[in-house]
């Protein structure tokens, strides 16, 4: 049905002229979010929001050839939600050496794999060298590769236990060879919410001026939510909101990732969310972030299935082949640990869309018509 008969046969008053503004081209209140939010109607806002993103990215879903890394799962803070992080008197306590990472790194460039994504604990031990050292190897030995890592929770980390500025830590990481910043470490930037499930890491406001910081130096950097705990829609669409004024600041966000909570293994318990708040989430974010150019639907959080949907949701991106990711399969997703390139390419190619390989910076490698 085309949008303009879909937004003729809508009853609902709001829920027609969101769909007139989406037509029009006109920025969504954080009122007219939150409506959304509260509406049942997802079929609908799934097709406003497909029409947003062929609008911006046509018919091409994006993947990438890539490594994550966690190099430890030692963490000094120990939040409510995650079931990865441990006190290193834990017997699950691990911390790879660095001939172990570059003998992974080497693995993805021998396979083609153009980025390498970092993120682990924050152990007690690690000193800032540590973290910049670790960047300078993995550049100076895979010099083509794109060294994507430490979230603004690590940076801040950084920053905080050497009494330096972001700016001074951020360039030094730079110097060293990082590329890009992931987007972790978000979670809900509500107050009330981070001291129910991260207490003690950096809060809404270091996230953000990490990220700011990054920007001006000319790291481009991904953000987060993660979503399906105890927040409210009304955090959600906060979040958001605080996301969309600093992109409108700085244009450094290249995608959105909204990660599902999975719960197993966490202080904080709780339920798996439904695949439908899942999909209108990735909906909505496409709609409310209009200065957005990406929007991702992390298989690993998601699962294949409802990533192939949200690709017709306002979605158009994957992620990437990740090889080994720890931290959500802690928190019990059943989801691969690794896909291989072909089987991305068929995941989008079977949801009616043209797979693009990417680099990090959403370059186009090549194009699987």
């Amino acid at each position: 049905m085309e949008l303009e008969a879909l937004l003729k046969a809508q009853k609902d008053v709001s829920l027609r002229r969101i769909g007139e503004k989406v037509l029009e081209g006109k920025r969504l209140s954080p009122e007219d979010a939150l409506t959304l939010f509260n509406s049942n109607e997802l079929a609908y806002i799934g097709a406003l929001a497909e029409y947003v993103n062929r609008q911006k990215n046509g018919m091409f879903a994006y993947f990438v050839v890539n490594r994550q890394i966690n190099p430890t799962n030692i963490c000094v803070y120990q939040c409510n939600f995650c079931a990865f992080g441990v006190l290193k008197s834990d017997p699950r306590a691990y911390e790879m050496d660095l001939e172990e990472i570059l003998k992974k790194v080497e693995e993805t460039y021998q396979q083609g794999g153009r980025e390498v994504h970092i993120v682990g604990g924050v152990p007690p031990h690690w000193k800032v060298e540590d973290y910049v050292g670790l960047v300078r190897e993995i550049k100076s030995r895979f010099p083509q590769m794109i060294v994507k890592a430490w979230t603004a929770i690590e940076i801040h980390h950084m920053a905080k236990i050497s009494k330096r500025s972001y700016e001074d830590i951020l360039k030094e990481l730079k110097d060293a060879g990082l590329d890009a910043i992931p987007g972790g470490g978000a979670e809900i930037f509500s107050e009330r919410v981070r001291k129910v499930i991260a207490p003690y890491k950096a809060n809404a406001e270091e996230y953000l001026e990490v990220h700011r910081t990054a920007h001006k130096l000319g790291i481009p950097s991904n953000a987060t939510m993660l979503y399906g705990h105890v927040e409210t829609y009304e955090e959600r669409v906060e979040h958001m909101l605080k996301l969309r004024e600093l992109q409108d600041e700085t244009g450094g966000f290249q995608v959105f990732i909204p990660l599902a909570y999975w719960p197993e293994g966490t202080r904080l318990g709780g339920k798996r969310t439904s695949s439908v708040d899942d999909l209108k989430t990735i909906a909505i974010s496409r709609l409310f972030l209009d200065n957005f150019p990406h929007i991702k639907a992390y298989w690993i959080t998601l699962g294949e299935k409802i990533a192939q949907i949200a690709l017709n949701m306002g979605a158009d991106d994957l992620d990437g082949t990740i090889e080994e990711e720890r931290i959500v399969h802690s928190a019990g997703t059943k989801s691969p640990y690794r896909q291989s390139k072909e089987k991305l390419i068929n995941l989008i190619r079977s949801a009616g869309k043209i797979p693009v390989e990417r680099d990090t910076f959403y370059n186009i490698v090549a194009i699987y018509p």
